[in-house]
């Protein structure tokens, strides 16, 4: 005899295959790629306001402007890597760190 979850939960993983397809399928590929964007620039907008820095101070910082910053922080633009090591390095006085998983 099978129980019914009361609170109707299931696991993340279980959610994206309904959502986005299984582990693999391009729909399920496109959406973590787009996920590591989003995360890239959650990253960056909390390294910011952990060094006190508004965006425009950034991007002055990192020979950008602005709206590119904000962009980059609402997943709204790709990013160059030498710009990416520029924000990260010049902007923000950090160290860019990049792991390849295969």
């Amino acid at each position: 005899m099978s129980q019914k979850n009361p609170n109707n939960l299931r696991s993340f993983d279980t959610y994206l295959d309904s959502k986005y397809g299984p582990a693999g399928s391009p729909e399920r590929e496109a959406f973590k790629r787009e996920f590591e964007a989003f995360k890239l620039g959650v990253l960056i907008r909390e390294a910011r306001k952990k060094a006190n820095l508004t965006q425009q101070e950034l991007a002055e910082r990192s020979h950008t402007k602005r709206s590119y910053i904000s962009r980059i922080e609402r997943d709204a633009s790709d990013i160059r890597l030498s710009t990416l090591i520029r924000i990260i390095e010049e902007g923000l006085g950090g160290n860019l760190n990049i792991q390849i998983e295969l």
